[in-house]
């Protein structure tokens, strides 16, 4: 079965999602992120889908589960390369992808990526306080 490469990029994790994804395809590449996640003690994860032509709400779904269970083992997803025709069919779905943040590109989404660590040392402070 084929799988989505996960590449390791610093303390982040790159996944580009080249072609159109099927249930089964989606499955495993929440399977295999989360898995690596814990291996490689990501602070982030950039999901690249420009590749992708069409949605659906199971798809549209998996990507917010995937930024929540990255979240809950401290890693934060930046969703870029998002195609006007796959924005427009997840509104007409109703999908708000919640917690889910995007960038128009790999460019922006990594100095989105770089800065977030210090900034959550600061929210974590801030807390003690």
């Amino acid at each position: 079965m084929y799988r989505i490469p996960i590449l390791r990029v610093e303390e982040f994790l790159l996944v580009s999602i080249q072609m159109d994804l099927d249930d089964a395809l989606a499955m495993r590449l929440q399977d295999d992120l989360t898995n690596n996640i814990s291996r490689h003690h990501a602070r982030g994860v950039l999901i690249d889908i420009s590749g992708l032509e069409i949605v659906d709400s199971f798809i549209g779904r998996m990507l917010a589960d995937i930024s929540a269970m990255a979240r809950i083992q401290d890693c934060h997803t930046i969703v870029v390369g998002m195609q006007p025709a796959v924005a427009i069919t997840l509104v007409e779905l109703g999908l708000s992808l919640s917690g889910v943040q995007t960038a128009l590109n790999i460019d922006q989404g990594m100095r989105i990526l770089r800065k977030l660590p210090a900034e959550w040392g600061e929210e974590e402070t801030d807390e003690r306080e």
